[in-house]
């Protein structure tokens, strides 16, 4: 990535070799698990609590009911809606590299699925966004209809929340996609 692209965030891009402290420790954790250091991770590292919080609800979500593969449509369908070319190419990425199919990620981008619960999950998640968390109780028992618990239920919750937290700092701080790009979709 050229210095020309970094520059174009609206926050400056913590450099990982020069940070010290819980960000240092925090940023050597995301380095490990992708390799490199994203440049998104990288602009939350301004904040010291605001990284620690991102990156232990990937950690906490990341162990939950939901799993990966779901978690990803989930994170591909709200980054589309929120028209979020960073979270789009991140967790397309982070989608195929789960197990996800290219046309299973690129349906969930418009929250469709081929699988009858995969496809009311998304539905779900984008009933919360549009919705700004206001869904009703038939919402609700129609994931239960998909066999779906509680658990289930709130960490759909949290996982479309995480991503909105995600989605909000990359389109408000214009941090540059250091990912394979991905082509948004119209929303439906």
């Amino acid at each position: 990535m050229s210095a020309t692209a970094l520059s174009t965030a609206r926050v400056a891009l913590v450099d990982r070799s020069t940070a010290t402290g819980p960000v240092r420790t925090v940023l050597d954790q995301i380095h490990g698990a992708f390799g490199a250091t994203p440049h998104m991770f990288r602009a939350v590292a301004n904040s010291p609590a605001a990284l620690q919080s991102m990156w232990s609800a990937f950690g906490a979500l990341g162990g939950g009911v939901i799993g990966a593969a779901l978690g990803e449509q989930i994170a591909v369908a709200v980054a589309n809606r929120n028209a979020c070319d960073y979270c789009l190419a991140a967790h397309t990425a982070l989608g195929r590299k789960a197990g996800v199919s290219g046309d299973d990620l690129a349906a969930a981008q418009s929250g469709e699925s081929a699988d009858p619960r995969t496809a009311a999950v998304l539905r779900f998640a984008l009933q919360l966004v549009n919705g700004r968390g206001q869904v009703d109780a038939a919402d609700v028992q129609a994931l239960r209809g998909h066999g779906l618990s509680d658990e289930h239920i709130v960490e759909i919750v949290a996982h479309v929340a995480l991503n909105l937290f995600t989605n909000y700092v990359n389109v408000a701080l214009a941090v540059s996609v250091d990912f394979p790009g991905v082509k948004l979709r119209p929303a439906r």
